[in-house]
């Protein structure tokens, strides 16, 4: 008697719009990755972070673990993009992105409520704050690097807020479009 291979069942309608979402969110924050990676630095591992707004989308639409993932995502499949799959590059941009995410997703989590410019604003200095800590251990062991620190931190809090109130102004339109269509 041969056993009958088993079938899953079929996924949810809920469940498979979900994912659609994660992976359009994905896409999209792949897209601005690469967009921006055509852009000119602002200075040494400074870009503004665009791909971030679709993190603070998920983490509102989807949840901490989506945009955590996303996050992660993000940054592999866009170096793949790019060319810099597992270069100095890749590792600094994972370090700050990973960095950003647990910072964007703890204080979500510990302070309900609290505003998409706060989290974004935190995450674009932690962000900073990673990539200079992996800077600093992996790559340029000297100490001195640390001045560079001020004035990068002041350009990342411009672009913290600048994303944050890009994914608010998203967050309102997209729920305003969500309660017409109900």
């Amino acid at each position: 008697m041969t056993k009958q291979p088993c079938i899953p069942p079929r996924p949810s309608l809920e469940s498979l719009e979900t994912k659609a979402t994660w992976l359009s969110f994905l896409l999209l924050a792949i897209g601005l990755h690469v967009f921006e990676s055509t852009l000119p630095s602002f200075g040494p591992w400074f870009k503004l972070g665009l791909a971030n707004i679709m993190t603070l989308l998920a983490l509102v639409y989807l949840g901490p673990r989506a945009a955590f993932s996303l996050a992660i995502a993000r940054v592999i499949v866009g170096s793949m993009f790019i060319g810099t799959l597992f270069t100095p590059t890749f590792f600094i941009s994972l370090a700050g992105a990973l960095t950003a995410a647990l910072i964007m997703v703890g204080i979500y989590q510990l302070k309900p409520g609290i505003s998409l410019i706060s989290i974004s604003l935190l995450a674009a200095v932690a962000h900073m704050a990673g990539q200079f800590v992996v800077v600093e251990t992996w790559f340029i062991q000297h100490h001195a690097i640390y001045y560079l620190l001020p004035p990068l931190l002041a350009l990342s809090c411009f672009s913290g807020w600048l994303n944050g109130a890009i994914a608010t102004y998203i967050t309102q339109q997209l729920n305003m479009s969500m309660d017409t269509d109900s």
